[in-house]
């Protein structure tokens, strides 16, 4: 058994894209042990026959939030390590009609963890997706405060939908004015760090300007006009063991989003 074990994270923008664009070369090269996507867009019905092209390789553990509504949202955690517990949703009624939450309880051959793959709400559509993803963020923020509080090992991962700091972003400026770099919701981010979550690309790369999200429009990707969105937040007690965290970087181009990266020690 190796003494390190490995975890991604990536909001791949609709499964059946990615896909198209190179996911399964992407997780060889990778190899993650444990795997958060976010932003799936496939109910587990609309998977055909026995095909696994867009399911957890053969023999790893699933765990799967499908949105209510086809096309949309969803998440999952996949992992070969053992598992003893599985779960989705979080008990905010929006998140999770829409899939928004899943997670499972993992052992590393210490211990266990608890690893959550999340993709919280965004609101740049509009002031009712803004106050949804308002209210979210402070149900969820609330809903993990007890992991903290029993020193339990736990990763928080997925797409956050807000850029932290002037650091994370391309043009602060800007985007001062635009849902995901607002005042409050980086407010927001800088009280639920003060809970005691660990940023831990941050936190092992103070001074990286690395992006994990582009736009589509403008050559954004080309020029590295991006923001720093996603996330692995880990509770003191799992950040103490960590190795490593990187952001993978704009190429290969398999989603509008990169997979952010950590390694940890048994």
């Amino acid at each position: 058994m190796s003494d390190t074990w490995s975890l991604s994270t990536l909001n791949v923008n609709g499964i059946r894209a990615t896909v198209k664009h190179g996911f399964w070369d992407w997780f060889a090269a990778v190899s993650p042990d444990v795997l958060c996507l976010q932003e799936i867009r496939m109910r587990l019905e609309q998977v055909k026959g026995n095909s696994r092209t867009h399911l957890a390789p053969e023999g790893w553990t699933s765990a799967r939030a499908d949105a209510e509504k086809r096309g949309y949202s969803g998440t999952a955690v996949w992992t070969h390590l053992p598992v003893s517990g599985q779960g989705i949703g979080c008990g905010h009624e929006a998140a999770d009609h829409e899939g928004r939450v899943s997670w499972v309880d993992l052992f590393d051959g210490a211990e266990r963890v608890r690893v959550y793959s999340i993709y919280f709400p965004s609101g740049t559509s509009g002031d009712e997706r803004q106050a949804i993803k308002d209210d979210f963020n402070a149900f969820i923020r609330n809903h993990l405060r007890p992991h903290l509080e029993a020193g339990e090992r736990v990763a928080v991962c997925g797409d956050v939908n807000i850029a932290h700091t002037e650091q994370d972003i391309h043009n602060p400026r800007g985007n001062r004015k635009n849902s995901g770099f607002l005042p409050h919701e980086r407010q927001w981010m800088t009280d639920l760090l003060g809970d005691g979550w660990v940023d831990l690309f941050r936190h092992l790369n103070p001074n990286a300007q690395t992006y994990s999200w582009w736009s589509n429009r403008g050559q954004a990707r080309a020029k590295d006009r991006g923001w720093r969105i996603d996330y692995i937040l880990c509770s003191p007690a799992l950040a103490e063991q960590a190795v490593s965290c990187s952001i993978t970087g704009r190429t290969p181009k398999i989603s509008d989003h990169c997979a952010v990266n950590a390694v940890f020690k048994r």
